[in-house]
């Protein structure tokens, strides 16, 4: 797998998870082949600390406000992203409004305040000619009817609607995100679209610390229940794309540079922050 290089389209090396060994997991994801992780922010808080990191590690970022984190949010944060959206708007490594979208799963999160944010932030994507990363979860028409009024493109993360959910987001010019989930045998729907989409549809992604690969599960157990659940990394996306490759019958080269063209399309900043993707 050397000599594959690969893109963590979603990474949230911020997290508190990594304090003990951020460097040193940023390490191994390079070791591994990782040449580039894109780090979303999730509310005002971590804006500066996703900015810092992405500059420290040669990495990217974006600046948004996650809807996990609406509850709490208030007006003033959206006029905090506009702020860092104007201050950063000449810094080559933003390069996405995100991670921001609806999320219809959670219990006890208010509807209403979420898509409030979630036009805010798209119109906020548009002003500033940015792509988003968009967290769907169990939200997908309502994500794409929004679209459909304030046209951005950008990836849709961790992907997992359905095969006319996805064939939607890709004619409206997104990518569609995929990671550890693919790993899962039962995980059908995901496995059936990560064969059966468009190559030019798919990126390659993480969401370290969250959804784990099967292998970091110490028993089957534990897998079938979801208990004990290990830390993910960017480390792992190499052998989570060797799933992948195989689930569509690929060499992992011609993969690693399928969804390293299909980021820097998604993502047009990120081209310039990258080595040559393929030899001259």
């Amino acid at each position: 797998m050397h000599g594959a290089m690969w893109i963590d389209t979603h990474c949230h090396l911020d997290a508190a998870e990594f304090e003990p060994d951020r460097k040193a997991v940023r390490s191994r994801a390079a070791a591994a082949g990782v040449a580039h992780c894109v780090l979303p922010a999730v509310a005002p808080a971590n804006f500066e600390t996703v900015r810092a990191l992405a500059h420290a590690h040669g990495d990217s970022y974006a600046l948004g406000i996650h809807p996990l984190y609406t509850g709490a949010a208030t007006d003033d944060d959206l006029v905090l992203l506009d702020r860092a959206l104007a201050a950063h708007r000449d810094d080559p490594r933003l390069v996405a409004v995100g991670e921001i979208g609806l999320d219809f799963f959670v219990p006890g999160l208010d509807a209403g305040r979420q898509q409030h944010f979630y036009e805010a932030q798209l119109a906020l994507a548009q002003r500033y000619a940015l792509p988003v990363l968009l967290h769907v979860r169990r939200s997908a028409d309502a994500l794409l009817k929004q679209l459909r009024r304030t046209p951005v493109a950008g990836i849709a993360h961790a992907f997992n609607g359905s095969a006319q959910q996805a064939a939607e987001f890709v004619r409206l010019g997104f990518r569609l995100g995929f990671g550890g989930t693919l790993t899962y045998e039962r995980a059908l729907q995901v496995r059936r679209l990560a064969r059966e989409l468009p190559l030019a549809a798919i990126v390659l992604e993480t969401d370290a610390p969250d959804i784990p690969p099967h292998w970091l599960y110490r028993t089957a157990g534990e897998r079938a229940t979801g208990s004990a659940q290990g830390r993910n990394e960017p480390a792992e996306l190499p052998r989570i794309a060797a799933v992948l490759a195989q689930l569509r019958g690929l060499g992992v080269e011609e993969l690693a540079a399928a969804t390293s063209r299909n980021a820097c399309d998604a993502l047009p900043r990120l081209a310039a922050l990258l080595p040559p993707l393929t030899p001259p």
